[in-house]
Formats: structure tokens, sequence, C-alpha cells
């Protein structure tokens, strides 16, 4: 690992109409780091996500990915780049008609020119990582469980061997001991495979559980800092999400 800076945002603002969600934003995230996302509804957490994913245009700002500076890419530039990374969006987003094996054989057939033998033993090992048995491989996204679904999103996330994870939401509608055991997964696997992470999350449980630092969207830009030391920001926001009713402050030790 290095801290080499492989997430670079700068100056972002996002509008939509004359609606600004977005207004200087500037975000650093380094190689092999956890970053969270967190903020009230309406601060455009997964908006700031989707524009990283190159989703939705910035008005204005800087947005680069390895040095790569999004929307100034050719289409093979761009092709080579979203190789680099995968994404878990909410609730799986798994096509319905495609078993959970031929979903996560969707990257693969698009960015490379795999037989469909190999392909079928990746998307085998990727449900695996996953921690789904191997019979989900042939299951289709209705005849799974919520968490399951997730699990299956997050194999086809892994597809590519991505050096990025970008997860929206990956806890939610879980129920405690589902949504712990899906931060234990990502905590693994990214020790394991060397993971940079960067989730939108409102779960202070996953912060505890598996962050670094954190990015707190207030006022349209972004406080970024470690768990203690936005537990001691004095922001009427962040003060309450990491000290109000269900915060983790007392199990933390963090005092108030």
């Amino acid at each position: 690992m290095t801290n080499e800076t492989i997430i670079s945002i700068r100056g972002l603002q996002t509008r939509f109409g004359a609606t600004t969600i977005h207004d200087g934003v500037d975000i650093d995230v380094t190689q092999g780091e956890v970053m969270a996302i967190v903020g009230a509804s309406g601060t455009g957490k997964s908006v700031l996500l989707r524009a990283i994913l190159g989703l939705v245009p910035p008005s204005q700002g800087t947005i680069r990915l390895f040095g790569k500076q999004r929307g100034h890419l050719s289409a093979e530039e761009e092709d080579v780049l979203e190789r680099r990374y995968g994404v878990l969006f909410q609730n799986g987003a798994l096509f319905s008609s495609l078993t959970v094996a031929q979903n996560v054989m969707v990257p693969l057939r698009e960015h490379t020119n795999l037989s469909p033998t190999l392909m079928s033993e990746i998307a085998a090992y990727k449900v695996a990582m996953a921690g789904l048995p191997r019979d989900a491989c042939a299951k289709y996204p209705s005849e799974l469980s919520g968490g399951m679904r997730k699990r299956a999103g997050l194999a086809r996330a892994l597809a590519l061997d991505p050096e990025i994870l970008f997860l929206d939401e990956p806890t939610a509608g879980l129920d405690p001991i589902g949504a712990a055991e899906f931060d234990n997964l990502i905590g693994d696997l990214q020790q394991t495979l060397g993971l940079t992470v960067v989730m939108v999350t409102h779960d202070l449980d996953s912060l505890y559980a598996i962050c670094d630092c954190v990015a707190v969207l207030v006022d349209k830009r972004a406080i970024i800092g470690t768990i203690d030391e936005l537990a001691a920001n004095q922001h009427p926001w962040i003060h309450g999400y990491f000290h109000g009713p269900g915060s983790r402050v007392a199990a933390a030790g963090v005092s108030s």
C-alpha cells in the first residue's frame, strides 16, 4: 500500500436546474483507504457517488480517478478506467431476467474476450467470494433474499478484480445481524484484496466497523476526518449524527 491519491475531487459543484446540490466539494481518497460518505437526506450522497462514476456531469470542478479527469477521456480510455473499479448499487441492481451467474458475467462480457467457460468459472468464484452458496449461481434475483441480492451485486462488482469498490447504502434494509455480517465481509475483502473502498451510508455501525475516515456532506460541502475528529465537531448536524439516539459513541469510548 502507498499514500497515493487515487480519487481527487476539487471544487465540485453539482446543480439540477436552479437547485445546487454541491458547491465546492473537495475530497481525496488514498489507496487502500475505506472512506464513508454520510449526510442528511437531500445532501447529495448518491449524487456525489454518481458524479465520481461519471454518471452525473459536474457543473463545475474536477474529478480525477487514477490521475485521469472524468469528462476528458476518449471512449477507449473510459473503458480502461471502468475496468479498474466495481460498483454495488442500492438493492444490488441486478438484471431480473438473468441468473446470478449471468449477472456476474455482464462486466466480463462487456470488457473482456474470455471464453464462456472461463467466464462461468470466474462467476462461480466471485459468487463464493461474496459469501453465497454455489447453487446461488443458477438462481434468479426474485428467488433471493434482500441480503443475498446484495451479495450477488457485490460478486458482480468484483468480477473484473477492481482496485476501487464503490458501495451505495450497502447495509440498507438488512437486519442488524445481516448488516454486521456484510460489514465484516467488506472488511475482509478490503484487507485480502487491498481494495480502496468508497461507501455511501447512513449506518454508524458500518463506520465504526470498517471505515478509516468519513466525508460528511453539510452546507453543500464536505467535512472530512476520522470518526474521533468528527465526533468532536460542533456542527449541529455532525454532532447530532455522532451523539444522537442510536449512535455508538458510548460503545466506541468517545466522550460527548
